[in-house]
């Protein structure tokens, strides 16, 4: 397989471009300019949580370009380079908050999905919500997210599969709703970008998830239905534990055959508090980063559930949480310049074909009979959707932050301002862009269970859809 990300061009523009053109390569990004496998270093990022998400009221959590540079700004000290962004609304303008991320050196993971009624794949009702209208509208995000070179890729669907019985009904309409994005992608995007799953760590159907969604159906490996990458959310390592009780050697030796990258999508157990994220050494390490290829850090603001970084205030302020000095202070510990040079495997991987021996529990959808496009959905991969989005990347004539940021001993930040890198450049730990000592990340030192219940693995998805509002399809 081999999937190749392009810069768009941006109408003449001479805007600089500081992410580089990533492809998949078997099972791994990599740096289309210099060879080297690239390791996700990522953020949750939904902003203001549930209610973040309000397109009766026009807001979502790349609507507002201040607080995305407020936030960029904070993140490019930790060293991110990847955000997840969940819930958002393709009817509202995103420019300035792409163009700041990407001006910080940061990708973007989109999920295409949200909680509202009519806009996701539901586990209890696949065939049903499996409509033109649900396609409409996540098209629409495709639209809104496809012309931003900084938009690594599309999620087709987080934790829709979380046991055995979800396992026997929604595979099918999960690999239909990626070959359906991935189509739109190549019938109107000037670029290939991946569709993968988000899944959740249940490891009585994740193994099984993961062989149903990277295999390729009669062995074609350009099957369109076939994810192009596959993360999981998470929350095994819990503490100072290590490589072997968390159940990361599990997984490790679970994913060490995969034909399409894998990461995690979320990570970041958050008991006992405060978190200590030792984990980071190992996801980064020689233990993990030949299998995976890295992860993101759920998550960046706080909220009921306790897992933020910081608090971010109504009022535009923020207070950065001790968690935040704790995994920067583990960033720091890691040669990310090492980590993101390693070159990237020359072999090709090939996908297994599908067939029935390679799920192993009973029950769990093994038939990769992939549903029809349903009726009037066609038209719309062919002829794309109307009105449609677009976006673009802007001119930020401005990179100060213009709120006040406090860090966890409650003194303010001075200097606050995100670091716009060079062009191809992307964000690594030890990029700054405050003159405060509280928050400055030096140069990085040179250096390389069972699961959890399915009910507290998925918490975190649950707080993030526990909410209902209006809106409008395109």
């Amino acid at each position: 397989m081999f999937m190749k990300s392009a810069l768009v061009a941006l109408g003449g523009a001479t805007l600089a471009a500081a992410v580089t053109p990533l492809e998949v390569q078997g099972s791994q990004f990599v740096d289309s300019k210099t060879g080297n496998a690239f390791q996700v270093v990522g953020m949750a990022y939904q902003i203001g949580g549930s209610a973040g998400y309000d397109p009766s009221h026009g807001k979502d959590p790349l609507s507002n370009g201040d607080i995305c540079k407020r936030d960029a700004a904070l993140m490019q000290q930790l060293g991110i380079n990847t955000v997840r962004v969940y819930n958002l609304d393709p009817n509202l303008n995103h420019d300035d908050c792409a163009s700041v991320f990407n001006a910080a050196g940061m990708y973007m993971i989109i999920d295409v999905n949200s909680p509202l009624e009519g806009e996701s794949l539901r586990s209890d009702q696949p065939k049903q919500s499996y409509n033109s209208g649900y396609l409409n509208r996540t098209f629409a995000i495709v639209e809104a997210f496809k012309s931003y070179p900084n938009t690594l890729g599309f999620f087709s669907g987080n934790e829709v599969i979380n046991d055995v019985k979800t396992g026997s009904s929604v595979p099918p309409y999960v690999r239909a709703v990626t070959r359906d994005l991935k189509n739109y992608i190549k019938n109107h995007a000037d670029r290939a970008i991946p569709v993968g799953y988000s899944a959740a760590d249940v490891r009585d159907v994740l193994e099984d998830t993961w062989n149903y969604f990277q295999c390729a159906i009669d062995g074609d490996a350009d099957d369109m239905s076939r994810a192009d990458m596959f993360a999981l959310n998470s929350y095994s390592w819990c503490g100072d534990s290590s490589f072997q009780k968390s159940g990361y050697d599990t997984l490790v030796d679970m994913f060490k055959t995969t034909s399409v990258p894998v990461f995690y999508s979320e990570f970041g157990c958050n008991t006992p508090s405060p978190r200590v994220f030792t984990e980071i050494g190992t996801i980064y390490g020689s233990q993990m980063a030949g299998v995976f290829s890295g992860g993101v850090v759920y998550e960046w603001a706080q909220e009921d559930n306790n897992y933020g970084l910081a608090t971010c205030n109504d009022d535009g302020t923020v207070e950065l949480l001790s968690d935040y000095k704790t995994l920067q202070d583990q960033y720091k510990k890691v040669d990310f310049t090492k980590v993101q040079s390693v070159k990237a495997a020359n072999s090709k991987v090939t996908a297994p074909t599908c067939k029935s021996s390679l799920i192993k529990e009973k029950g769990f959808a093994n038939d990769f009979d992939i549903p029809a496009v349903p009726s009037g959905a066609q038209s719309l991969i062919d002829d794309g959707v109307s009105p449609a989005p677009s976006g673009k990347i802007v001119d930020i004539s401005d990179y100060t932050v213009n709120h006040q940021v406090k860090d966890a001993s409650g003194n303010v930040i001075q200097g606050l301002a995100v670091k716009p890198l060079a062009d191809d450049e992307t964000n690594a730990s030890g990029t700054s862009s405050s003159s405060s000592d509280s928050t400055h990340n030096a140069a990085a030192t040179l250096a390389p269970q069972g699961a959890l219940s399915a009910a507290a693995i998925i918490v975190p998805a649950i707080v993030a859809l526990s909410f209902t509002a209006g809106f409008s399809l395109i």
